[in-house]
């Protein structure tokens, strides 16, 4: 997608929505295997309702990369030591331009292996970029809590508390502080369950500049080069013997 594109709902109507919600179901269906494409997938599934030109050529756009990458693939390496669980959290405050709805990204490392990530957009508008920011933060977290059960029940070992990284410095100040705040009521729920985490020892928020935030590849448009450098540290890569068309080539 085009960078500091954003997708709105006006425009001339597609001619056909069925060919349009084919194509971004199966792009959907990609994305279990290709976080490189996930925000540009959640902006043109939003739109399956009534499509337009523009919401097509996007579709088209993401074609295009996934034709030009088809031996691109999520990739896993073993862990000798222990590994710990290392998530990023981000979100692009108003960026719905037709609703001013923020939305949510998240990557949750196991290790150095990507075994979650998300781009979602949030359920209500948020009135600064710190709401916005823990908003997400707090459905990084409930996420973190939930992988740390798994790990619990598969036996596997964790010797250190989960680290949530985040590139706005008053929301983590908010997630470990006691405050009150008029302007901090509307996110009390989230206040409180990310607070309690803190405290009692269940993870840790750290600050991440945001040339390192790797969600941010699921929040927004970025550019080529920087593109680039986040899909490398989300490990999707190229390996020629991968295929979309199924199986392993045989090379020899």
């Amino acid at each position: 997608m085009v960078v500091s594109q954003h997708l709105s709902a006006d425009g001339p109507l597609f001619s056909d929505p069925t060919l349009y919600r084919s194509l971004v179901g199966a792009l959907q269906y990609l994305t279990i295997t290709r976080p490189d494409i996930a925000h540009a997938v959640n902006s043109v599934s939003q739109f399956l309702h009534s499509p337009t030109d523009n919401h097509f050529l996007a579709v088209k756009r993401i074609l295009r990369y996934v034709k030009g990458t088809l031996h691109f693939g999520l990739t896993f390496h073993p862990s000798v030591a222990p590994a710990a669980l290392v998530a990023y959290s981000d979100a692009d405050w108003a960026g719905c331009p037709d609703t001013r709805r923020s939305t949510s990204g998240y990557s949750i490392y196991l290790g150095d292996n990507l075994v979650s990530w998300s781009a979602k957009k949030q359920p209500t508008v948020s009135r600064s970029s710190c709401e916005s920011e823990y908003r997400a933060l707090a459905l990084t977290a409930a996420e973190l809590l939930w992988l740390t059960h798994l790990l619990r029940d598969l036996k596997v070992s964790q010797n250190q508390r989960p680290l949530l990284l985040c590139d706005n410095k008053s929301a983590i100040f908010l997630s470990s502080n006691p405050v009150s705040h008029k302007r901090a009521k509307h996110v009390e729920l989230d206040y409180h369950f990310l607070r309690e985490l803190v405290l009692a020892g269940k993870l840790r928020t750290q600050y991440v500049t945001s040339h390192l935030q790797v969600a941010d590849i699921f929040t927004k448009s970025v550019s080529r080069p920087l593109f680039d450098f986040f899909r490398s540290k989300l490990h999707v890569r190229s390996n020629p013997t991968l295929s979309l068309r199924g199986g392993v080539e045989d090379h020899d």
